[in-house]
């Protein structure tokens, strides 16, 4: 062993043993040492990520990939053998996502982390399919998708918050299609990525801002469509329960009709495209139009009809023979009572008439039958009074003692006697 590596063994060993201080620093050799005993101690590790960079020049055995996390913006490095990338069929291209079974590995020249993998997997669609199905029965199980808690979007937004691409053909469509629409449609655009380790936490901060600005009153979240992976962040949970968290309704206009990311689900509103949003979130001013003038007229037809209809039951009832010749009714009237009184004058007429030769006829009976007649023909009556005093006609001799005073009625008054 040389002197000098002699020494350095000596001195790590010496400085290894002792802590740090001020006065007695560690080399950077000891600490790079020490960060990569700990780091080795980690073992190998599957990762899964994105693939955005592979590099593997002609004439070496060694490959260099840049993994990133597909929901934060974190990366590593990654070698590996040449051989095994040109074994993976279908090649890996840059934007893949693939499991990478690694073990860390810290260079001490120069300081850096990096992962050595002995094995790579391509992710396939169906693995990323099933775990976003996953996913969905998750929020659906926890009613993020519960038809009740979505809120309807208000006729005639006052502001309408835009989360899109910049320069994207999404926010064209919107925007375009939205103001030939309702040209007063006030958009309020923030430009985000939309696909990508940044894609979600831009979104959710833009849906954040968008949804604690009070001017605005719809939210669409819009990008053209693309392949699973590209749409990925579309299925992120944290953008999915921020939508679901957010107080303003959210449109998403996520790809076109094929294209079903979870943000559709939790969404207030799914519109398949942008287009599709921008007509589902303004009224169009020309239908709107059509419409008013279509209710005026509907409106005009009806105060127009309900006005005839009174004025023809107006003239029906004007045109009854009451209202025609009010007086002629009580006229008629008049003379059926006017005859019906006179009809009752003459039967009572007739009645009295009938009645005074009766009661003629009956005196002239009564004449004649009764003593009046009788005494005018010469007779008398000859009365008496009683023992008690009564006034009594007298009927025999024997009736009367001699003396007794007696009353004698003739025809034309009275006399007294005295019996003999």
């Amino acid at each position: 062993m040389s002197t000098d590596a002699r020494g350095s063994q000596e001195g790590s060993q010496s400085t290894g043993t002792q802590p740090s201080t001020a006065d007695n620093p560690w080399p950077v050799r000891t600490v790079a040492r020490k960060i990569a005993d700990w780091i080795h101690r980690l073992g190998s590790v599957w990762v899964e990520g994105q693939i955005t960079q592979i590099s593997a020049r002609p004439g070496t055995q060694t490959a260099f990939l840049t993994l990133r996390d597909p929901a934060a913006d974190v990366s590593m490095s990654v070698t590996c053998q040449q051989r095994m990338l040109r074994s993976i069929d279908p090649p890996l291209r840059e934007g893949a996502s693939v499991l990478v079974h690694a073990r860390p590995s810290f260079w001490l020249g120069r300081g850096t982390l990096s992962l050595r993998a002995s094995e790579i997997r391509a992710v396939g669609i169906g693995e990323l399919l099933a775990r976003i199905e996953r996913l969905r029965k998750l929020l659906d199980a926890e009613g993020l998708f519960a038809q009740e808690r979505k809120r309807p979007l208000p006729f005639l937004p006052r502001g309408i918050g835009l989360i899109t691409g910049r320069a994207s053909a999404a926010e064209h469509d919107v925007l375009a299609n939205a103001q030939n629409r309702w040209p007063a449609a006030k958009f309020h655009v923030l430009n985000t990525a939309v696909q990508g380790a940044k894609a979600v936490p831009q979104v959710v901060r833009a849906l954040s801002e968008l949804d604690a600005d009070p001017e605005v009153d719809v939210i669409v979240v819009a990008r053209g469509g693309g392949s699973v992976e590209d749409l990925l962040p579309f299925s992120d949970e944290t953008l999915c329960r921020a939508v679901a968290a957010a107080g303003t309704p959210v449109v998403s206009a996520i790809g076109h009709e094929p294209d079903s990311p979870l943000l559709d689900n939790v969404a207030d509103v799914r519109c398949s495209t942008p287009t599709g949003a921008a007509k589902t979130i303004v009224p169009d001013v020309q239908e709107e139009t059509t419409r008013v003038h279509q209710l005026r007229d509907r409106a005009r037809r009806a105060l127009h009809g309900w006005v005839d209809g009174q004025r023809r039951q107006l003239d029906q009832l004007r045109s009854r023979p009451c209202l025609a010749d009010p007086h002629g009714p009580v006229e008629r009237r008049e003379a059926d009572v006017a005859l019906h009184v006179e009809r009752a004058r003459r039967a009572v007429m007739t009645t009295l008439t009938q009645e005074q030769s009766a009661l003629t006829a009956a005196r002239a009976r009564l004449t004649a039958l009764g003593p009046s007649a009788t005494l005018e023909r010469g007779y008398a009556v000859v009365q008496y009074v009683d023992t008690d005093g009564d006034l009594k006609v007298l009927r025999s001799v024997d009736e009367v003692a001699e003396g007794t005073e007696l009353r004698v009625r003739v025809t034309d008054g009275a006399v007294s006697a005295t019996a003999r």
